[in-house]
């Protein structure tokens, strides 16, 4: 895997839309992982988590491994970017969590920041989209701000992408979908004090 771009984007950007990270077989063998038992998402995380489908609609269901041959190597894989991130930028980035999502018609995420208020352990978000032959009149794109809410990106679901972005410095939102819609969404974390990187404004 070259994670060269990567790296270079996100020191400069924050930020990186790697198309074609995974081949159609890849992205097949995922979406045959998902099980169907998929639960509403919540809000939060300990105590303040909560469900709330006016801000969040999507199901979701957390990945472990050996569960599924392409889950684990999807884990291998943000295992190989979690170690090129440490290297290069000391991040102390420890742990990958990450959950299959479903959006059925409809469904929808509001702007939100993946890091918890009062904790900045999440660090870097991945987003895998499953998707194939995504069109225009399907919506569920992702939409991407900085903090002074200035539009930087809007992204179709499509299959094979990967998003990767510092987790407290872009809020973001998923439009609603006028069809099914699958994704992964993870983050790196890191354990206890907060660890200095790279400067996203730059």
């Amino acid at each position: 895997m070259n994670t060269e771009k990567l790296l270079d984007a996100l020191h400069t950007h924050g930020l990186y839309i790697w198309d074609d990270f995974l081949n159609a077989e890849e992205v097949e063998q995922l979406r045959a992982a998902i099980p169907e038992n998929m639960k509403p998402a919540g809000i939060g995380r300990e105590q303040r988590h909560h469900t709330n489908t006016t801000i969040r609609s999507d199901k979701i269901i957390w990945l472990e491994r050996g569960k599924h041959p392409a889950i684990d190597d999807f884990f291998s894989r943000m295992a190989v970017i979690k170690n090129e991130v440490n290297r290069h930028f000391f991040l102390g980035l420890f742990e990958f969590e990450a959950h299959f999502a479903r959006y059925d018609i409809g469904d929808f995420y509001q702007k939100h920041l993946d890091a918890f208020e009062g904790r900045s352990n999440r660090r870097l978000t991945v987003v895998m989209y499953l998707n194939e032959e995504w069109a225009d009149e399907d919506g569920g794109e992702i939409v991407i701000y900085d903090h002074q809410d200035n539009h930087l990106h809007t992204l179709w679901p499509k299959a094979g992408r990967l998003l990767v972005f510092l987790s407290e410095e872009f809020p973001h939102e998923v439009l609603p979908t006028h069809r099914e819609r699958y994704s992964i969404a993870g983050w790196f974390r890191v354990n206890g004090m907060r660890h200095d990187i790279v400067d996203p404004s730059r």
